[in-house]
């Protein structure tokens, strides 16, 4: 059943390429392939293309994260284990949050501030506005 159905596909192919080469010869071309349909569907491509394009504006694509020792002090800052971190998600419009963790030694604490523009309402740390301009530039 499996050859037959192989030597059928074949036969398809192979009629389908003959007439394709008979209407190359003839100078004319095979149905589905006008050169008249080509603005239109370039047309409606380069709408799919904007309205892509307007919708990756949106992704958070502007990452950062900047780890450090949140109670660090003197010659321990260069040490530690860097536990705490501030990380930035923003979108092409500076539109996202800024999460940050703090890691002590008994606890952990966690902080989300929203970013509007590529500012912030609230104040941020030294660490939060480095990720937000690592960020920025990335």
């Amino acid at each position: 059943m499996n050859l037959a159905l192989s030597v059928l596909a074949l036969l398809v192919a192979g009629a389908a390429l003959t007439l394709a080469l008979q209407l190359r010869a003839q100078g004319r071309r095979a149905p589905g392939s006008d050169a008249s349909d080509l603005p239109h569907d370039a047309l409606g491509l380069r709408h799919e293309v904007a309205a892509l394009s307007a919708e990756a504006q949106r992704a958070l694509k502007h990452l950062a994260v900047v780890r450090y020792d949140a109670f660090g002090s003197g010659s321990d800052r260069g040490s530690g284990g860097h536990l705490s971190w501030s990380l930035a998600l923003l979108d092409d419009h500076g539109d996202g949050a800024v999460l940050t963790s703090i890691h002590g030694r008994n606890e952990a604490r966690a902080y989300a501030k929203s970013i509007s523009g590529w500012t912030c309402e609230q104040p941020l740390s030294p660490e939060e506005q480095e990720a937000l301009a690592q960020a920025r530039g990335a």
